[in-house]
């Protein structure tokens, strides 16, 4: 399954069908939660999508004025099913999550209860199946007609489309489209390479290439918080307030979109390079809760630019070697292998006492990373797999050996 996301050009029909799609799959889900709700202070069995699926096909049959909601039929079936789909889903996570945290495992990402979504909130998102179909400027949605397409030839026109999303942000409409393809584009590339992410320089790659950080909301600051001011300086509920919020969204969109730009273009030249990449096992809710680094860290979306990173690596053939997440890659000397104690987070140099060696500090990362992949075992003769590996602690501290180069020719065999 791989996924495309684009920008809508609506017109203002289009723009209002879609705020009523969107209203629609809103106020099935908080329907939905109602009922489970009211099930749950009965003490009664939590109703299902499929429950719900013959309650509200009875309720459109029925009456605005008498309770119903025929008004639903001027929108597609999809929305309001997929939402109720999705609220079971919710359901599901936290479930799940009750479970394991009661089974005493540890490092779990926390999932609550779900919530009632709100108008003031967003517009929201309304998802769609069926008959979809792409053309080269245009998307032909149920119920909502051809819609244009900001963006030309970047949906693919020969593949089965399972559903289309439709979601707003800042006044502005996108549609994501997830299909089902057998085979992934990409150009294996032919280096070993270890890449360290980082606050000050977004990657350092340990051929010595770096990737600069935007820091795109540190930048833009000033004018947030001046565009903040100016809404709550508004009178809630007038236009005013709501033009502000407004020119303050567009002003997120932009920040987010800066740092969306420079991660996407620097994760793929790293993934049409690298046929063995070595990257950390970053902590980073671990991390934010340093609260010096948490806004810088926030700026930097580490942890996207990892997810990222591993999925193009994965589409091109190519091989993800994760550290342990107490591999010492930054404390290690690159040249002969000496861990040191402590390193300061100031000292931007590495300095190793045993050896001489002076190196940045993120390059010096990023080839330990390089050196355990490398060793790791992902370069052995007969490894034709792909994909993610976790090298063992007994590798992480092993520099390569200088008796046999790995194999860059092919992952299949020996050369």
């Amino acid at each position: 399954m791989k996924s495309y996301r684009t920008e809508l050009d609506l017109n203002d029909r289009q723009v209002t069908a879609c705020l009523q799609h969107a209203g629609a799959a809103r106020w099935a889900y908080n329907w939905g939660l109602k009922r489970k709700n009211e099930a749950r202070q009965l003490k009664q069995k939590y109703p299902t999508a499929i429950d719900f699926h013959k309650e509200l096909n009875a309720l459109k049959q029925v009456s605005k004025d008498a309770g119903g909601v025929s008004w639903m039929y001027e929108v597609s079936k999809c929305s309001a099913q997929q939402a109720l789909r999705n609220l079971d889903a919710a359901f599901d996570r936290f479930f799940a999550y009750c479970k394991a945290k009661k089974a005493g495992k540890k490092h779990l990402r926390r999932v609550g209860y779900p919530k009632f979504k709100s108008r003031n909130r967003g517009v929201g998102s309304f998802t769609l199946t069926g008959a979809i179909h792409v053309t080269e400027r245009t998307i032909q949605l149920p119920r909502l007609g051809v819609l244009r397409l900001k963006e030309h030839n970047y949906f693919p026109t020969g593949t089965m489309i399972t559903a289309a999303t439709v979601s707003e942000r800042a006044g502005r409409w996108f549609v994501a489209i997830r299909t089902d393809e057998t085979q992934f584009a990409g150009t294996t590339g032919t280096e070993t390479l270890g890449v360290d992410v980082g606050i000050k320089h977004l990657a350092v790659l340990s051929d010595g290439t770096v990737f600069e950080n935007p820091r795109a909301l540190k930048q833009a600051t000033s004018r947030l918080r001046m565009l903040q001011k100016s809404v709550s300086r508004k009178v809630k509920g007038s236009s005013n307030r709501r033009k502000a919020k407004v020119r303050l969204a567009h002003q997120h969109y932009r920040v987010s979109c800066v740092r969306n730009d420079a991660i996407s273009k620097a994760t793929s030249a790293i993934a049409t390079r690298a046929r063995i990449l070595g990257i950390e096992s970053l902590n980073v809710a671990g991390m934010m809760k340093n609260h010096c680094l948490a806004r810088s860290l926030a700026d930097a979306s580490l942890a996207e630019f990892h997810r990222q990173l591993e999925y193009k690596v994965k589409w091109a053939g190519g091989i993800i070697v994760k550290a342990d997440r107490w591999f010492a890659s930054s404390k290690t000397c690159s040249k002969c292998g000496v861990v040191k104690d402590t390193l300061l987070l100031s000292e931007r140099v590495f300095r190793c006492e045993a050896c001489g060696l002076e190196i940045d500090r993120d390059l010096n990362a990023a080839i330990n990373l390089r050196n355990m992949a490398a060793s790791s075992g992902a370069t052995a003769c007969g490894d034709s797999s792909s994909g993610l590996k976790v090298a063992p602690r007994a590798v992480q501290t092993k520099l390569p050996s200088m008796k046999q180069e790995p194999n860059t020719n092919q992952l299949g065999g020996c050369p």
